[in-house]
This record gives C-alpha cells, structure tokens and sequence, in this order.
C-alpha cells in the first residue's frame, strides 16, 4: 500500500500539470493508495483557496476519488460522515472534526454557526464555549 501527499491528490484532481497529472493517475491507477483524512482535509483546503473551487466540485472530486476501488481510508467511516456534512453546507474541516468526536460525545466551539448548521446532521452534542 502507498499513501500519497496532498500535492499529488491535488495534481490528480486540479489536472494543471500534464506532467505530473500523469505520474499522480500512474500511482493511481498501479497501486493500492491509502489516503489519511489529514491529505484529504489539506486537499480540500487547496482546491478551495488557491483553485477557487466551488464546494460541490470538490465535494465530487472526493467523492470520486474515495470511491476509487483501489482507494483505502483512514477511518472511512468518518471520511464518508464528513463528506455528507460538506454536502449539507457545513465547511468541511468542521465536518471532519466532528465526524472524528463522536467518540467523546460532546463537542465545544465558539462557532454558532457550526451548532446552528450541526445540530440537524448530528447527534453529537454540541456546546457553545
């Protein structure tokens, strides 16, 4: 199994270099690819900020990479959580984070419009700082 950085998700999803879009679908294509949610998180990050993506386009592209059949996970479970919070508007670092708490419970922010739009996706519950 071969975990990949962000800058070659990226390079796969932006598709801006033809050089190294080429050698990111090789790996892609020729070997098992284990993805951590801290590459995928980043990832997201990228395509919004420096590509300037509109959420749905990245929500797409990572869903179709996720689904990629030679694709692994880290925690796909809470990958898969987070994905569907993104796609009901919340931002998807807040959704990550959440999805990854369940475990405790309860989660604190100071963000009321992450509890305004949380509070219907989740049954975590969640308390304003």
């Amino acid at each position: 199994m071969l975990a990949v950085d962000t800058n070659l998700i990226v390079r796969l999803l932006a598709n801006d270099d033809a050089a190294q879009t080429r050698r990111a679908a090789a790996l892609f294509a020729s070997e098992q690819i284990y993805l951590s949610k801290s590459a995928l998180l980043e990832s997201e990050w990228v395509l919004r900020f420096a590509y300037e993506l509109p959420p749905q386009n990245i929500l797409q592209a990572l869903r179709k990479l996720v689904g990629l059949p030679n694709v692994v996970l880290e925690q796909q479970r809470e990958v898969a959580e987070a994905l569907d919070g993104f796609e009901q508007e919340l931002d998807f670092a807040d959704a990550l984070h959440l999805a990854g708490s369940r475990r405790a419970g309860r989660f604190a922010t100071f963000d009321k419009k992450l509890i305004k739009r949380a509070e219907k996706l989740t049954d975590i519950e969640l308390v304003l700082a």
